[in-house]
């Protein structure tokens, strides 16, 4: 397969997602397969932004902890509890959640201290249950917005991919 590494900084978001969403499904065409849609995603997203860490937290035990799944960057954190930190949160309350500066989130997990701004995302399958979490953090406070939010919630739903 040819190199598929795009990079989209620069674009206005709206555009930078859209062909975020074209290179995503087409890479993945024909495969079914949420751990290589994980490991792939994480990649595409992790080199069209240049972000700190990119990467999937999978549901483990339903309703109680995450494990790290696929990433781009430095060491994760291992496990999550479900209601702890952004990415808990983001599972617990099933809602994709936007911290401008962790340092400013009551119970925040310091995975990498460079980490200043963080966007989780859910991620359900077929059957409308949580799978897990897509996490982006930055080094820089304010990084993400709803245009982010709409943009990742969008790819994501590739996992909801009819049987």
């Amino acid at each position: 397969m040819a190199e598929v590494t795009i990079d989209l900084r620069g674009m206005p978001l709206a555009e930078a997602y859209e062909e975020l969403e074209v290179q995503t499904r087409a890479v993945l065409e024909g495969i079914d397969d949420d751990i290589a849609a994980m490991a792939t995603m994480s990649s595409l997203v992790h080199q069209a932004f240049g972000h700190l860490w990119t990467g999937f937290y999978r549901v483990v035990e339903p309703g109680s902890l995450l494990r790290v799944g696929p990433y781009q960057g430095t060491l994760g954190c291992l496990e999550i509890q479900f209601g702890r930190g952004v990415c808990g949160t983001a599972a617990q309350m099933r809602e994709t959640q936007i911290v401008d500066d962790v340092m400013t989130f009551p119970g925040h997990i310091t995975c990498d201290a460079r980490s200043r701004s963080e966007i989780v995302v859910p991620v359900f399958g077929r059957d409308d249950d949580l799978i897990a979490v897509l996490d982006i953090d930055s080094e820089r406070v304010g990084t993400f917005s709803t245009e982010d939010k709409a943009g990742l919630e969008k790819l994501v739903e590739w996992f909801r991919r009819a049987a």
